[in-house]
């Protein structure tokens, strides 16, 4: 099983990946352990002073201004993870909390932190046993870092609450970790504040969301070109000459992807023989443009996401040297900060969810029109194999248009609002775990959307008798006939030819037809 080794300079995008959905196990290295010890000298030390430290010896958040004596600090720590872990509404997925336990896990081996060694191997040892603490949907307001879904995934650590074992089943977390010999942990100094405070979850869902647009971006350049095959296009207007005369490189990117496809096609250039067409629609001509401008969307939001993984997110935090009014013990010192609001991912995760709204709007726009018999330029009415009789893909368009509408509601941005709390101490918050949630929906629905059009592009093809569909488009339909993607012919049961259609985009199967013919797409 693959392994990632925590250090103290943040870790990848791939990591991220591994850990939440392939189950990769997690080290600490040695330059870790060293500096969390370090961190935590500087903790201890501060603890000892008669000078009171936010989140050493303070209350929390409005509640700052109490000074907690020594013989009430575990209780403080443990008391806060309680008092935080008040989510609601259903679980959120397994591999969410993952990401999340192992964002914060990345900043705890930061060493700006001052956790405790042995807390952060607790940590770990709940990864590597497949323990996913009960984390609910909304709780989260994206400032202060996601506090109540880290709450819950520390309550969980410190043997209380409900996870999820191995199996799936959720039951109390004190029956899972004995199971495995894990020792609960008892929270001193700081340790409860820093186990909360920060973007985890709304970074981990982008990070996932990344990773799926990155598949679902160059799968809807393939159902594009299979439109456009479809519906007669001309693949003139996908030269390279045309796209560099409007240098965005996602646009360039994506008008290749569709040439590769498109190569050796009998299907196009067909656009004048029963009717006279100059241009073909919008929405296959300019296709690049539309499918180009969310890569490049894409492409901001991995730079975002990169500069978030290399961060240490937390409030305080323990900083070398330099003096305070917190007070210098040994070289270090301990700053408060605002670096826990949302902003950045919650600004990028709601651009996504728009680029993806606006693909999705465009490819169910071609599915359309092949079903139109007055715009699809000879095929039958909605595909259908005895129109009247048959009603074909007619509902299918209904269902991506539904989904397509969804996308549009989903677009509206989480981090235009703010809710002040926390008695007004905490005044503007990001909402940024919301626009996480919505765009993992977003996600989801357009694998459906992109789907569908293959679905019906795919069938389109197929009844252009007399015409040979490029050899990476025959891949396609193959491929996609043997997962279960049913061909041309009478009205059936559809769902589930949705479903093999759906489950052949979302996993991989889709893309990996088409390159094994034209090699990788951008």
């Amino acid at each position: 099983m693959h392994t990632v080794v925590l250090g103290v300079a943040g870790v990848s995008a791939a990591d991220v990946v591994a850990v939440a959905r392939g189950d990769a196990r997690v080290e600490l290295s040695p330059e870790a352990l060293e500096a969390l010890a370090a961190s935590r000298a500087v903790i201890d030390a501060l603890a000892a002073e008669p000078v009171p430290v936010y989140g050493v010896s303070t209350g929390f958040g409005a509640l700052a201004t109490r000074h907690i004596s020594p013989d009430l600090r575990t209780q403080l720590q443990r008391n806060i993870v309680r008092s935080h872990a008040a989510g609601m509404g259903p679980l959120v997925e397994r591999e969410v909390v993952r990401a999340l336990m192992f964002l914060r896990l990345k900043t705890v081996c930061s060493g700006r932190t001052g956790v405790r060694p042995e807390v952060a191997q607790t940590m770990a040892d709940l990864l590597n046993a497949s323990i996913t603490p009960a984390v609910h949907e909304y709780g989260s307001l994206g400032c202060s870092g996601d506090l109540a879904p880290l709450s819950h995934c520390a309550l969980t650590l410190m043997g209380e609450g409900e996870a999820a074992g191995p199996d799936g089943t959720v039951r109390p977390a004190a029956e899972l970790l004995a199971e495995h010999g894990i020792k609960p942990v008892e929270l001193r100094e700081k340790e409860g504040l820093a186990l909360l405070n920060g973007t985890d979850g709304m970074l981990g869902m982008l990070i996932m969301a990344i990773d799926d647009l990155e598949r679902l971006y160059r799968s809807a350049d393939i159902t594009a070109a299979l439109s456009l095959e479809a519906l007669l296009g001309t693949a003139k207007v996908l030269a390279p000459e045309l796209h560099a005369i409007r240098p965005h490189p996602g646009q360039a990117a994506a008008a290749a992807n569709m040439l590769k496809v498109l190569a050796g096609s009998g299907l196009t250039g067909h656009h004048q023989d029963d009717s006279p067409r100059v241009q073909d629609a919008y929405s296959v001509r300019c296709a690049p443009q539309v499918a180009g401008a969310g890569r490049d969307t894409l492409a901001h939001a991995r730079v975002v996401a990169e500069r978030e993984l290399a961060a240490a997110v937390d409030n305080p935090v323990v900083l070398a040297g330099g003096t305070s009014h917190d007070g210098v013990v040994g070289g270090g010192r301990v700053e408060s900060n605002g670096n826990f609001h949302g902003a950045p991912v919650a600004y990028v995760l709601d651009f996504l969810a728009v680029a993806v709204a606006d693909l999705g709007s465009i490819a169910e726009r071609r599915t359309d029109r092949l079903l139109d018999k007055n715009r699809s330029h000879g095929l039958p009415p909605f595909l259908a194999d005895d129109a009247g009789v048959d009603s074909g893909l007619m509902i299918a368009q209904y269902t991506q248009a539904a989904l397509v509408s969804e996308l549009k509601r989903l677009a509206v941005p989480a981090s235009a609002d703010s809710i002040p709390s926390s008695a007004m101490q905490e005044d503007h918050v990001s909402m940024g775990w919301s626009a996480a949630r919505k765009l993992r929906t977003a996600v989801g629905n357009l694998t459906r959307i992109i789907a569908v059009e293959l679905y019906a592009a795919t069938r389109g093809i197929e009844l252009r008798q007399g015409l040979e569909p490029a050899p990476a488009s025959r891949a396609v339909i193959d491929a996609a006939r043997a997962a279960g993607v049913e061909g041309p012919g009478p009205d059936r049961f559809l769902a589930p030819d949705l479903a093999a259609a759906e489950a052949f985009v979302g996993d991989g199967g889709l893309l990996a037809a088409a390159e094994s013919v034209t090699g990788a797409l951008d």
